[in-house]
């Protein structure tokens, strides 16, 4: 198995004395695992950055075997690292796309998006600039592993007038005359999710909430408290970004 393609890198873990096993994401060959020698070294430490762009190059004997790889640099985003809110924005979602993706599918328009999003926080470190970015892309996500969020009619009346809310059991939306008296039990659904567009800072905190209700539902399960944990302070950072 040989193949070269641009990637972003998703995450590093160290392996052996000098090692890492790096998982990174490619448009046409999804998530790629591959061994780095040499990877915790001095060099190689600020190419091997989650966020990073790089030239990767993939090549093992069989398919069944952890390919080995190389990197050239493309584009750096490790100086974000420097900023708590950056910082924690940019590991949860590449870490969120490292643990919940399949290795070798494609994924093309997650890669896209991946990769605007992580654009919108370098070119904006301030949350209001990225985070209806994040909401829609984790939104992407899950629908594209299967658990999209219906919003095309109220699940109670059929009705596509005033889709304010969203059942955290069936993931479809309820209308807000439908919704009367039973408001606290169901997840807000900003309108930026619907029309697009900017969004304050109350609507993306409730983006936010909508989207992590089902990916800690659907996606996470089983993959242990440090996910949620990180996710956990990206959005008290964001809350400490407003007060």
């Amino acid at each position: 198995m040989q193949l070269r393609a641009e990637a972003i890198i998703l995450s590093i873990r160290a392996h052996g004395e000098h090692g890492a096993i790096v998982r990174a994401m490619t448009e046409r060959h999804g998530l790629q695992p591959g061994y780095v020698r040499g990877g915790r070294s001095r060099r190689l430490r600020p190419i091997l950055q989650p966020a990073n762009v790089v030239q990767g190059e993939w090549r093992a004997r069989t398919e069944d075997q952890l390919a080995s790889l190389t990197v050239e640099p493309l584009h750096s985003r490790a100086p974000l690292f420097t900023e708590p809110l950056p910082a924690a924005a940019l590991s949860w979602v590449t870490g969120l796309t490292s643990a919940a993706l399949p290795e070798g599918q494609p994924y093309p328009r997650l890669f896209d998006a991946l990769d605007g999003v992580l654009g919108a926080i370098e070119a904006a470190p301030a949350a209001r600039g990225w985070g209806t970015a994040l909401v829609r892309y984790e939104l992407l996500l899950l629908a594209e592993l299967g658990f999209g969020l219906d919003f095309e009619q109220c699940a109670v009346t059929g009705s596509r007038e005033e889709l304010v809310f969203v059942s955290p059991k069936s993931g479809r939306t309820v209308s807000r005359v439908a919704a009367i008296g039973y408001e606290s039990r169901l997840l807000a659904l900003p309108d930026f999710v619907l029309d697009g567009g900017a969004a304050d800072w109350e609507d993306i905190l409730s983006g936010l909430q909508l989207t992590g209700h089902f990916l800690e539902r659907d996606i996470l399960v089983g993959r242990g408290a440090e996910m949620l944990a990180a996710r956990e302070r990206l959005v008290e950072r964001i809350k400490r970004a407003v007060a």
